[in-house]
């Protein structure tokens, strides 16, 4: 692994070196915080230059891929630049439900590998699930569901629902992806960046203590606070 593949193509199997693997997929290990921080603002990667308060704040990856394709190809120009702020939740590369499995467990691969790469380099990450079709959160045909390996257990995660469930069959799917994330992981925080609708996490909200941040375009047009909602 002392060698760096000659194409960048954001798999880079040098990150990996030092890491815990697990699964089947052997993805790189998100460890669970020693101490839990739970972050008091939340702001997208491509905005941190607008963060006023970075101490406070955490860097979050709930936007369009393209905005954060630099930091998954070269974690390491960005180390510096993250240590300014409290911490970081790991990246949320997309998990559409119609791109080929094979496609979606890389996206999940990517996610476990900069958590952990920014995580062993001193940054305090909480990692971001996201599941794709059932294939990724159920025992259908691996057995394990895989979107949640290479997570802590027992610890803190934080999911996204903006953009996730505009419509009747994305709360349905979402919400089944979140009913076996809490039975597998059994989180005892989960931050939600985005709305929390009754129809999805109505029957869930005695499971874990939810921790609830507004979406950013609600935050910077006047429609929520910067603020965690708990």
């Amino acid at each position: 692994m002392k060698n760096t593949i000659m194409i960048n193509d954001g798999f880079n199997p040098e990150l990996a070196e030092g890491a815990s693997f697990k699964g089947i997929f052997e993805f790189p290990v998100i460890e669970p915080p020693g101490e839990i921080k739970f972050p008091k603002y939340l702001i997208p990667f491509s905005e941190r230059d607008r963060a006023e308060y970075p101490l406070e704040t955490f860097i979050m990856f709930y936007e369009h891929d393209n905005k954060f394709a630099d930091i998954i190809k070269n974690p390491e120009k960005y180390i510096n630049d993250l240590s300014r702020f409290a911490g970081v939740i790991s990246p949320d590369n997309s998990l559409y439900r119609d791109i080929p499995l094979a496609c979606q467990i890389c996206n999940i691969y990517r996610n476990r590998l900069i958590g952990s790469y920014l995580q062993r380099h001193g940054i305090p990450v909480i990692g971001n699930c996201r599941w794709g079709d059932r294939r990724t959160y159920s025992t259908d045909v691996f057995n394990e569901p895989v979107s949640f390996i290479g997570l802590p257990t027992e610890s803190i995660v934080s999911i996204g629902t903006y953009g996730c469930i505009r419509g009747a069959l994305d709360k349905k799917q979402f919400k089944c992806g979140l009913e076996a994330m809490l039975d597998y992981l059994k989180p005892k925080t989960v931050i939600v960046y985005g709305s929390m609708p009754d129809t999805v996490f109505g029957e869930l909200k005695d499971r874990t203590k939810f921790i609830n941040f507004k979406d950013w375009t609600s935050v910077c047009h006047g429609r929520g606070e910067v603020w965690v909602v708990e």
